[in-house]
């Protein structure tokens, strides 16, 4: 599937009940109406003609128990980093471990450094959910990979509050089509060593986030130089070769 196509499934569809089991037996009303308010302003946003050079995004990552949420896996951190323009903002960053009642496994614990006591002892999931969702605000959000990203938060948010998770999440694989010298580049490491970034600490949310940020901002310099000034110009080059 191309990168259009891809985005557009992305967009499409609603999540199916779950439920996050995180002690909390009855949810905290004023959360519920600051999510339901913000998923309602979301709709009304329009960032597709905010050029490049100052488009705010909130750039994330998501370490989970597994790939499928349907299927019992969860969230176990998020970690997020905001980029304007071309400037990573280090001093807007997001990470938390999140409670969990499925314990990661061996192998998630190997890869991600996150223990059973880790999540054990981490803060809520509707807590989580909500002090992120205040920090991205109405930004777009960027991720890698993104149908990881957004099977998830569309799981979270709807287990969490029967309402969809409307924020726009842009996969960047939509910059890195364009990108000719990028062609055949999958993975987080290949497309940030790609543009000489330092992939050292990897599979941390945080960390992860940070390596994402840098390399939007290197593809929307090239994309720009390329004739695409807004996700607009983008969306539409992308939609013309459907």
């Amino acid at each position: 599937m191309n990168p259009m196509g891809s985005w557009l499934k992305q967009l499409s569809g609603i999540m199916a009940p779950g439920r996050y089991t995180d002690g909390v037996n009855e949810r905290d009303p004023a959360k519920i109406a600051y999510i339901r308010r913000l998923q309602k302003a979301m709709k009304q946003q329009d960032h597709l003609h905010i050029p490049f050079s100052q488009l705010t995004v909130t750039v994330f990552d998501l370490e989970t128990t597994g790939f499928y949420p349907l299927k019992g896996d969860r969230i176990l951190s998020i970690g997020a980093q905001k980029v304007t323009g071309y400037t990573l903002s280090e001093q807007e960053t997001f990470y938390s471990l999140m409670k969990s009642d499925k314990p990661p496994s061996k192998d998630i614990t190997e890869l991600t450094g996150i223990t059973a006591d880790d999540v054990i002892n981490a803060p809520s999931p509707e807590e989580v959910i909500h002090d992120f969702l205040q920090f991205t605000g109405k930004d777009t959000l960027v991720a890698h990979h993104a149908s990881h990203e957004t099977r998830f938060m569309r799981h979270l948010t709807w287990s969490l509050y029967k309402t969809r998770f409307e924020h726009r999440i842009l996969d960047t694989s939509f910059l890195t089509a364009l990108i000719k010298s990028m062609e055949g580049l999958v993975s987080l490491d290949e497309c940030c060593q790609h543009y000489s970034i330092d992939t050292g600490s990897r599979h941390h949310a945080f960390h992860d986030a940070v390596m994402t940020a840098k390399m939007w901002i290197e593809c929307i310099k090239e994309v720009e130089s390329l004739g695409f000034h807004c996700l607009k110009d983008v969306y539409s080059h992308l939609a013309g070769k459907q």
